[in-house]
């Protein structure tokens, strides 16, 4: 009779329930030495119940993937330094179409997405997904129509994409809504039946959506139910963002406006409007800046990589210049953020 296959252990002497309570706790940056150690421990690493355990039992790590471009896309990946109270670069990703023009980039739980964009006069639907676990690119399902410098947010494990160029006129206000879990996408028409969405924010369960009207030049807001797939209107005050980077730290919505000096404003919801918790010296940022959040910090990131930390309850509490923790540029390149999003493992 044959034997049955030999049980070997994570870690020799210790039951697999009792290795993985002390590997979860290894710090992400030694993740990719844990990989290297055998292959029960790098499938391990690219498992969910690795992810799960790090959420569980609080050990779990938030990084920042930048996406910049040179002279194609780059994707800087930067980690919170506490010695410096700020970021710092631990690796680049190159993805698999870098000369790729007009795409876009999303996170979903521990993947990061590359969709679309254009190569030439071609418009493309392919999707790339970078799993943050194993660190290696893979294809996902193709978007339905392809699209180049279009619109996308990401909410509740979908993500949702609409306008751009490249569409045809059976889809000019379509809406694409990609679903993680099955690896597929739904078409679906405007629900809103307005063109030219400029902007998405993912706020409380809800899709708020900034528009710009082509007969007037205004802009304009609603707000996206994706339970029942309902649109409403809103405040348009909150449309004041269209054009400013703007980050969602505990449910409230912050936008850092930078046309009259650089300042960091939050959206009010009881009085719908935006106030100012306080203003940020010209010397430290380099702009265009985007916004990103891990925890109750806020990170702007400028040209260079440049970082200023904000830390958001001590903003609340001083008037004035806002206390701040401020960065050179991280890189020699003098390249200039297009988006920011957060993965935790």
């Amino acid at each position: 009779m044959e034997s049955a296959p030999r049980h070997t252990p994570l870690i020799h002497g210790l039951p697999d329930e009792i290795a993985l309570i002390c590997l979860v706790r290894v710090p992400r940056r030694f993740h990719n030495v844990l990989r290297c150690v055998s292959k029960r421990w790098r499938a391990l690493l690219s498992s969910e119940e690795w992810h799960s355990c790090r959420k569980r039992n609080n050990v779990d790590e938030s990084w920042v993937y930048v996406i910049c471009r040179e002279s194609g896309i780059k994707c800087y990946v930067l980690a919170p330094d506490p010695s410096s109270r700020s970021l710092r670069v631990m690796h680049i990703i190159e993805p698999p179409c870098p000369r790729r023009q007009g795409a876009t980039i999303e996170a979903l739980d521990k993947r990061l997405f590359l969709l679309g964009g254009c190569s030439g006069l071609t418009d493309m639907d392919e999707v790339y997904c970078y799993d943050a676990s194993s660190n290696c690119w893979n294809t996902a399902a193709p978007m339905p129509t392809a699209r180049c410098f279009f619109v996308s947010q990401s909410l509740n494990e979908k993500l949702y994409i609409t306008g751009g160029l490249g569409l045809t006129d059976k889809s000019p206000n379509s809406w694409d809504i990609y679903d993680s879990a099955t690896n597929s996408w739904c078409a679906h028409k405007n629900p809103m039946l307005t063109p030219d969405i400029v902007k998405f924010i993912a706020l409380d369960g809800e899709l708020v959506t900034i528009h710009k009207a082509a007969w007037n030049r205004m802009y304009f807001a609603g707000i996206y139910d994706p339970l029942d797939c309902t649109w409403r209107g809103t405040e348009n005050e909150i449309a004041l963002c269209f054009s400013s980077p703007t980050v969602v730290v505990d449910g409230t919505l912050y936008m850092l406006e930078q046309t009259m000096g650089t300042k960091l404003m939050m959206w009010q919801k009881s009085t719908k409007e935006w106030v100012t918790l306080g203003r940020l010296s010209d010397k430290v940022t380099r702009p265009p800046c985007e916004l990103v959040a891990i925890g109750r910090k806020i990170y702007v990131i400028g040209r260079g990589l440049s970082i200023v930390t904000i830390d958001v309850d001590t903003a609340a509490r001083v008037d004035g210049f806002l206390v701040t923790t401020s960065v050179g540029p991280l890189v020699e390149e003098d390249v200039s953020p297009e988006r920011c999003r957060v993965i935790a493992i």
